[in-house]
């Protein structure tokens, strides 16, 4: 390998070669964000083997199952209550408020969402922490309305099919089943 030393010429004509491609990005007209698509946030976690969705905003924190106090003679979806920043939640199971789907592995966090109902939250149990993904939203308006179900398929690109939890009709359903 042949060492050579850079000329000062050399070093100041790649400089100026840099700056130049620099300023032109610059010149370049800034995006607007009209040709961006919009999305919806939502925090993506298994039930089973199906992988399922809330949206990012219900979400309000992620601790850890062994908080929950049992609740003798409850309904068979609620596993107990916890105490959450001054507030007595009630702790459900996501599974059984699905339809009796089965965990992969055993639940280890509960996932604090507000529903929106009425400012109540509420907590649901989960295998693990979720992790955020972002959803074309136009696939979930296409969803939509093709189902007024709680849980509606989302296909995302790639194939990939994704259940998006509609909260509010989710607990609206087991209340009405509960009374009747």
């Amino acid at each position: 390998m042949k060492i050579t030393a850079r000329t000062r010429e050399t070093s100041s004509e790649q400089a100026r070669v840099l700056l130049e491609r620099r300023a032109e990005r610059l010149r370049e007209k800034p995006r607007d964000g009209a040709d961006e698509e919009a999305v919806l946030w939502a925090a993506e976690f298994p039930v089973g083997e199906d992988s399922y969705a809330l949206p990012l905003d219900a979400l309000r924190a992620a601790v850890p199952l062994r908080m929950v106090t049992s609740v003798p003679l409850s309904p068979p979806h609620v596993i107990g209550i916890l105490r959450f920043q001054g507030q007595i939640l009630t702790a459900m199971s996501l599974s059984s408020l699905l339809g009796g789907r089965g965990w992969r592995e055993d639940p280890a966090v509960l996932l604090v969402v507000d529903p929106g109902l009425g400012g109540r939250l509420v907590a649901l149990d989960c295998e693990r922490i979720p992790k955020p993904v972002s959803i074309p939203l136009a696939l979930v308006e296409q969803a939509r309305s093709r189902s007024s179900e709680a849980v509606i398929e989302v296909t995302l690109p790639g194939l990939k099919q994704l259940n998006l939890i509609d909260l509010k009709r989710l607990l609206d359903r087991r209340v009405q089943e509960t009374r009747g």
